[in-house]
């Protein structure tokens, strides 16, 4: 075997360190790796053993198997630093610093017999602490005594080869295994019995996997691309988190470097492929990056986005890949990197190594190769990118209002007319009555029988403190920041007599009132409690699309399917302001909402994106009952850049803003800065549908988060999940992907607090997930029908859901019990 210096380009985020050509083709076989040392077959029947710290270091040979070598793996330790080889003979283990240290002592190096006979053993892998190894021949699992030559157990289930077996590092009496008959096995050592069995996933053989200890979760990847992340809790019912497809992921990653990478800073692209090919899960290896205090006063959520990063090895190179958004980050392709000897891959063997950098061995899929590759990220830009800012791009305003701003804007208040001038003969116009409303006569009133009697005696009232206290403790009282999600029922109603979606609901600002649109054409008004006769108010002549309160609590709005927006006084049963219609509105009016703290009302119809000044007054002349005070003035109408219609908005009105989210028709999401009128960025294929719900992290009155976090928002497309996005860079920092979402259009909403999502989905279940884990908290069950809507109380820890059937429930955290169900 001959091997040659390291490759030059030290700008290249690639370079390989050794390459080594073999009397045989190593295509397929299981070789080791570890941040110091790396080893290969030699000859078929010996193992090469090179130090990577000091590449001078002349390589040890180790001589003890009379069989060719099929698989290799180094322990989990590093004092000792054990190595396991097998072959059809044998299965070794050999101590890499003694057998140094023998060797110069010219000393024949030998190692320890831990099997024999085994058959070809295709895969090895020690437990956390090396005292077993995993042996994988057939369709067996043989565990072995790391110490002595001893079978602990033998594990036979699958109909098929097995392809790999890892133990878990959390819980070192577990073992999963993965095989070519396409399904993967929980095993429980001590009992020697089969915990959890999947079903087949792919309809190719199952190739590689990898835990992931701080999600507690297994990954797996299959020989057509396909990767699955399970949970792996303590019940051993594996639940699945996320599934991605590397060869759309690679697809959909350039699609967005088309566009968005100009605006974020030179992420790493991907030369276009003219062939189109398999992609393979030869090899999955978790990436650790250590981001530094810099980074992460930049980048809050770099922590859990780094738990889920990995490195997948393929024949054509390498992906790493973010399971926790289903997002590609870099791709290493053999094609650019022609100084590399290998152009395609048999196997991968992989390893976290110093300063950021990975270590890899991989093998020629047509040559008698064997390569070590380095990869080094840190400087290198392309990773530490994704913490960079959109120049000027921030929920919290950063500069003042512009001049010439659509935020300027004021309605011109009427101001009294002029005196009318009269000739000398002609009569001045004046009242009978110098009042707006006139007392009655009192004829048609009874007589008064008794003669006023003066009250005397009469003992002043002052006020108590109490009353006042109670509502100065309700105002300063904040949303408790440690309690446990909603996840126990309290109430369950139903709003009307016959089945009807609720279509949108929504809080006010105090959380002492909800209001409630729904599919008959009414809003329904109740207390947070959702006890009491609701009050009903109509007028629409279709179904209620999207409700909203004022910040002040004083007004609300409701839109409609009908093409009209109405304006109403809180208490009053009639409308303040009715406006639109088919002459004013060409389509379907989308997420209308107060903005700039009651300054403007924000709605989209169509491709446009509409501003209105307003002043609603809904007092009454008694001569003049008819004459309408209230004003609405168009101030601007923005277009989408590309001219689809507008799907979904979000604006913040709880604070100043100048930052408004829009989706379009077309799966893109636009930015605009209401500042300057325009649209600032946009970010298309966000997902695979047409995004039909955007929400923003706002908090609440009662709750206070970091600024950093009001940056973040999700979105909700049918058969896609839930995306939580970062303003910022405009990436996808996590997935969910738990509930059921293929035709109704499901919400989702944050926790005022920030640390929780809650989604509703088609299963009759709603979901709540923890903000930094893709796997679901809590499955909310008891429902009736698909639930379309969640939304949460903003002063109390509370969650309410509305079913496509008409029903609402309101969840509590704690050992709450069902108090109120309602009919």
């Amino acid at each position: 075997m001959d091997g040659c210096g390291e490759s030059s380009g030290t700008n290249r985020l690639m370079v390989e360190k050794l390459s080594l050509s073999c009397d045989r083709l190593l295509s397929h076989l299981q070789l080791a790796c570890c941040p110091s040392h790396c080893a290969s077959p030699l000859q078929g029947k010996d193992l090469l053993i090179h130090c990577l710290l000091d590449t001078k270091l002349k390589a040890l040979r180790l001589t003890g198997h009379h069989g060719d070598i099929s698989a290799m793996v180094f322990g989990t330790g590093r004092d000792p630093l054990l190595l396991c080889s097998a072959s059809a003979d044998y299965v070794i283990i050999w101590d890499i610093q003694r057998c140094y240290r023998r060797t110069r002592e010219g000393i024949v190096t030998s190692g320890t017999v831990i099997g024999t006979l085994l058959g070809k053993v295709v895969h090895l892998s020690f437990c956390p602490c090396d005292e077993r190894v995993a042996a994988c021949s057939g369709a067996k699992v043989y565990i072995l005594n790391s110490n002595i030559e001893e079978v602990l157990s033998v594990l036979a289930g699958h109909l098929g080869p097995l392809t790999a077996a890892e133990f878990c590092p959390w819980d070192k009496d577990i073992l999963v295994s993965i095989s070519e008959d396409r399904t993967f096995k929980v095993w429980g050592l001590k009992m020697e019995q089969i915990l959890y069995q999947s079903a087949v996933l792919s309809a190719s053989p199952l190739l590689s996997m990898l835990f992931l200890e701080k999600s507690r979760q297994l990954v797996t990847g299959s020989a057509d691309g396909q990767v699955w992340s399970f949970t792996l809790p303590e019940d051993h019912r594996c639940h699945l988190v996320t599934k991605l497809d590397l060869h759309k992921v690679q697809q959909r990653h350039q699609r967005h470097l088309d566009t968005v990478a100009p605006q974020t800073g030179g992420v790493l692209g991907i030369t276009p492929d003219p062939v189109e090919s398999a992609k393979p899960v030869l090899r999955i290896c978790a990436y650790h990056r250590r981001i530094d205090h810099g980074q992460q006063r930049f980048c809050p959520y770099a922590t859990c986005i780094d738990n889920s990063w990995v490195w997948m090895g393929s024949s054509d190179g390498l992906y790493l890949v973010d399971l926790g958004t289903s997002e590609l980050h870099m791709t290493l392709l053999f094609r650019d990197y022609p100084n590399l000897s290998i152009t395609m891959a048999g196997s991968w063997a992989m390893s976290q190594g110093l300063d950021n950098s990975m270590i890899f061995v991989v093998t020629s899929l047509f040559e008698a190769l064997v390569s070590v590759l380095e990869v080094r990220l840190l400087g290198s830009g392309s990773v530490d990118s994704l913490c960079q800012h959109l120049e000027g791009l921030s929920v919290m305003p950063s500069a003042p209002l512009m001049p010439e701003s659509p935020l300027n804007a004021e309605l011109k208040k009427k101001g009294p007319k002029p005196p009318t001038k009269t000739g000398k003969r002609g009569v001045k116009e004046q009242p009978l009555v110098f009042h707006t409303q006139v007392k009655s006569s009192g004829y048609t009133q009874c007589p008064r029988m008794t003669m006023f009697s003066p009250k005397t005696n009469v003992q002043k009232k002052t006020p108590g403190p109490t009353k006042t206290n109670k509502k100065i403790g309700c105002l300063i009282s904040e949303y408790p920041g440690d309690t446990a999600a909603p996840s126990v029922p309290h109430t369950n109603l139903s709003t009307v007599k016959t089945p009807t979606p609720v279509c949108c609901t929504q809080y006010s600002g105090d959380g002492k009132q909800i209001l409630c649109g729904l599919g008959d054409r009414s809003v329904l008004l109740y207390k947070s409690s959702l006890t009491g006769t609701p009050a009903v108010y109509t007028g629409h002549d279709k179904a209620v699309s999207s409700v909203a309160w004022s910040h002040s609590r004083q007004w609300w709005l409701s839109a409609s399917e009908d093409r009209t927006l109405r304006l109403w006084p809180t208490g009053s049963p009639e409308p303040a302001v009715t406006m639109g219609g088919d002459e004013k509105f060409s389509k379907t009016i989308r997420g209308a909402q107060f903005y700039y703290l009651d300054k403007f009302l924000l709605l989209a119809s169509g491709p446009s994106l509409h501003l209105y000044l307003y002043h609603l007054d809904n007092t009454q002349d008694d001569i003049k009952r008819y004459q309408q005070r209230s004003a609405i003035k168009l101030i601007r109408c923005l277009e989408t850049k590309s001219g689809t219609d507008i799907t979904a908005v979000s604006v913040i009105n709880d604070f100043y803003s100048y930052i408004v989210l829009v989706s379009g028709a077309d799966r893109s999401i636009q930015v605009l800065d209401m500042n300057t009128g325009t649209v600032v960025s946009q970010l298309p294929d966000a997902h695979s549908r047409a995004v039909h719900h955007i929400t923003q992290n706002k908090g609440s009155m009662f709750s206070s988060q970091t600024p950093d976090s009001y940056n973040l928002f999700l979105t909700s497309a049918v058969t896609d999940g839930v995306k939580l996005w970062d303003l910022r860079t405009l990436r996808c920092v996590r997935r969910y992907e738990n509930h059921l979402n293929r035709c109704h259009p499901c919400t989702a909403a944050f926790s005022p607090c920030g640390r929780f999502i809650a989604s509703g989905s088609e299963d009759n279940c709603a979901y709540v997930y923890d903000i930094r884990s893709s796997s679901y908290l809590h499955k909310l069950q008891r429902h009736s029908d698909t639930i379309l809507n969640v939304t949460f109380n903003p002063a109390t820890p509370e969650l309410l859901t509305g079913t496509l059937d008409g029903r609402l429930s309101l969840f509590r955290p704690g050992n709450a019990a069902i108090r109120v169900t309602l009919s």
